[in-house]
């Protein structure tokens, strides 16, 4: 009779500690979700919540970084309207609302419909039957380097991202063509069938382009990680490299003679670069870019498409030498390479991108602030150093020229990416970083169609750039 007793006693016990760690176990998952992934699930789109909070908060603002309102909602006597002073300025970062969302209008969604306001306060409202008045969104967007972006873009296609390495705030995102979305649900048709031109896309994140020799920096780094002695490296360009009857010529059929590792570099020699790249192991190279977030999710929920780097093992010597060069099949957006950058101006290191600063109640009182934080160091700081060292010289006596000499220092690279069947299309690229100290600000610039990168994309980074500079002169 003992026994069964203490057998039934054991079962007791087994059964308790069983769902003893079903709780903690439900209880953990309850915790993460609220912390994690609450907020993502209600700001879905599909959540039928937010049409019940819409009833009942008047939708916040948007605010600049330097406390200009980008969006806010306006009383009408034929209901409420959604205003953006600056119209197609900052058009596809802040998004828009009516014809669903985008931008942060969606990523902030449930935020600007959640009211912080003081407890009596909001108890009254609710009383009178009246609706309560949503928190705003403090965003990392700078209105003078906004504006200096967009105008420098013109009436060219493309986009440029600015971005403080130290810190992850990008700093502004302009896309052209744009659209004006005060007036998104009047033009949403003929927006729609504007296919060729796809203003509603914000090519800054949602755009993929072949990098051309903004790349080299990609391929340079995994050229020095297979050889110790890289610096030894000598090449005598005469215009073209070829290897197994593929032809790979310099642009615009430059001839540079010998030269080291770092003019190639600086001088973007394509034949040089295909040279070192049929030396690379495909299966290192691969690793190498995809370290460097190529073919994964990039960081910040921003919304953006993934790069694509397609050389494989087994891939042919066409395809090596075209990737080594920033051509072939290999994409990337231009957040991503503005990212890459950021990851070598910060020592290696890169830091979670961040388009909100923080969450604010309608008297500015903070619900909620957004720290910078590391995602991931992308390279060493010897490796860092090693690119810093030879995108200044790019600057110095290379292809970024234009940048130098002027009241602070730059480095990059810059990049004319050939796409389509036409020979001699190319679009413009520039990625580069400038300032020391903590006034540091990094500017990736593609330009559709434009020509070389030099010609194009590097004055609109310099625009940027001083800009940038101007407003940091005082302070």
């Amino acid at each position: 009779m003992q026994k069964n007793n203490d057998d039934s006693k054991k079962q007791i016990y087994v059964v308790m500690v069983l769902f003893t760690l079903l709780f903690l176990l439900m209880t953990g998952y309850f915790a993460y979700y609220v912390q994690f992934s609450s907020t993502d699930d209600i700001n879905n789109t599909y959540n039928p919540r937010q049409e019940t909070l819409a009833l009942k908060v008047v939708r916040g603002k948007i605010i600049s970084a330097d406390g200009q309102t980008l969006a806010y909602t306006q009383e009408r006597k034929s209901g409420e309207e959604r205003i953006y002073p600056y119209g197609p300025v900052f058009a596809h970062v802040v998004g828009y609302t009516g014809k669903g969302k985008s931008g942060i209008e969606q990523m902030a969604n449930i935020s600007l419909l959640t009211s912080n306001a003081a407890l009596n306060e909001k108890l009254s409202r609710q009383m009178a039957e009246e609706k309560n008045i949503g928190d705003n969104i403090v965003t990392t967007l700078d209105t003078g380097l906004q504006k200096a972006a967009y105008d420098a873009l013109g009436l060219y296609k493309g986009a440029i991202v600015a971005m403080d390495p130290q810190t992850g705030h990008i700093l502004c995102m302009a896309s052209n063509p744009g659209f004006d979305p005060n007036t998104i649900a009047k033009d949403w048709d003929e927006l729609n069938t504007m296919t060729e031109a796809s203003p509603l896309l914000n090519r800054a994140t949602q755009g993929l382009y072949p990098p051309g020799s903004t790349f080299k920096i990609v391929t340079l780094l995994e050229y020095m990680r297979e050889n110790e002695n890289c610096e030894d490296y000598a090449f005598n360009c005469k215009g073209s490299f070829t290897l197994e009857d593929v032809t790979i010529r310099c642009y615009h059929g430059s001839v540079h003679g010998q030269i080291d590792l770092k003019t190639s570099f600086a001088k973007s020699c394509n034949s040089s670069f295909a040279n070192i790249g049929s030396t690379l192991d495909n299966g290192r190279f691969r690793k190498t870019a995809e370290a460097l977030l190529f073919n994964k999710e990039l960081p910040g929920k921003l919304g953006c498409r993934q790069s694509e780097f397609m050389l494989e093992r087994s891939s042919l010597c066409e395809e090596k030498l075209h990737t080594a060069i920033g051509q072939g099949k290999t994409v990337i957006s231009p957040l991503h390479m503005a990212l890459i950058t950021s990851a070598v101006a910060n020592g290696g290191m890169l830091k979670k991108p961040l388009l909100i600063d923080r969450i604010e109640n309608y008297d500015g009182e903070t619900v909620k602030k957004y720290e910078a934080s590391n995602h991931k160091r992308l390279m060493s700081e010897k490796e860092a150093a090693f690119l810093d060292e030879y995108m200044r010289e790019v600057v110095a006596t290379g292809t970024g020229t234009k940048l130098s000499g002027l009241s602070y220092e730059v480095a990059g690279k810059t990049g004319s990416a050939e796409f389509g069947s036409e020979k001699g299309d190319s679009h413009a690229w520039f990625t580069g970083y400038a300032g020391t100290g903590e006034q540091k600000i990094v500017v990736t610039v593609v330009i559709e169609g434009a020509g070389s990168g030099s010609d194009y994309a590097v004055p609109a980074a310099k625009r940027v750039f001083d800009a940038y500079f101007a407003e940091h002169a005082h302070g």
